[in-house]
């Protein structure tokens, strides 16, 4: 089909298509155009993303912590120097998984006394350093990928915590299907640490937008605010404020 072609000639040379600028050049609906996309997608010549679609494969395999250390360094660094700025005077936060919160745990230097609780291994490793931090590791199974712990028994010890603020990482934000990580066990502890929480910051570089991956976290208007570089497309920056989430887009240094 004529249609087809032209929406294929059109991702090979943007990448990524959006589904209202395909209506106006073809002059057709968005259930029509949708209907193409599915079409094409089960052909596996394209991959749908929110509002459009994309040659990029959306979908996160995971990475070992050693692999993903070295991706978006710059972006992550900024990122966690920001949210460092939201740490209060003898606080009580917890740190999740991901190498941007182990970022952050680097750069904390406490005001007074912070206590920490933490699913993470090599952040317990960076803040033990500091005697100004109190810090609770979760225990149980340990994964070799991310180094962080999951199961009933950090579920549990979470049953007696209640703190400020969560900083979590994630492997994707889909804006239609919400925040994803690689393992379904880890996001079933990420949920039990945001009801724990009063506030969930996600710190998250913007390659992770448009991605989603196996283990669901949560529905997007459940954070409270997402930290993330100035590359994040501005439709959807104004998306997520229309869902109710604060964005913070931090400028390369």
């Amino acid at each position: 089909m004529e249609r087809h072609q032209l929406i294929l000639e059109r991702l090979r040379e943007k990448k990524h298509v959006k589904v209202l600028d395909l209506c106006d050049e073809l002059d057709v609906s968005a259930v029509t155009i949708r209907k193409d996309l599915k079409l094409l997608e089960e052909k596996g010549l394209l991959y749908r993303t929110h509002g459009g679609a994309s040659l990029d494969n959306p979908y996160i395999n995971e990475k070992p912590i050693q692999e993903k250390e070295k991706i978006s360094v710059e972006e992550k660094s900024n990122i966690a120097e920001t949210a460092l700025k939201l740490i209060l005077e003898n606080d009580s936060i917890m740190l999740a998984s991901g190498t941007t919160v182990q970022q952050l745990a680097r750069a904390i230097v406490p005001l007074g006394k912070l206590n920490v609780i933490t699913s993470s291994l090599h952040v317990a490793l960076e803040l033990i350093k500091n005697k100004d931090v109190e810090v609770i590791q979760l225990g149980g199974p340990l994964r070799h990928s991310s180094g962080s712990v999951t199961g009933h028994y950090a579920q549990h010890i979470l049953s007696n915590i209640s703190c400020n603020q969560l900083f979590l990482g994630v492997d994707g934000i889909d804006l239609d299907y919400g925040c994803t990580t690689t393992s379904l066990e880890e996001a079933v502890l990420n949920k039990k640490m945001m009801d724990c929480a009063q506030k969930t910051i996600i710190l998250a570089d913007s390659s992770k937008f448009g991605k989603r991956s196996f283990g669901k976290i949560c529905e997007i208007d459940a954070i409270d605010e997402i930290i993330t570089d100035d590359s994040l497309p501005l439709s959807v920056k104004n998306k997520l404020l229309e869902m109710g989430v604060k964005v913070t887009l931090v400028k390369k240094v």
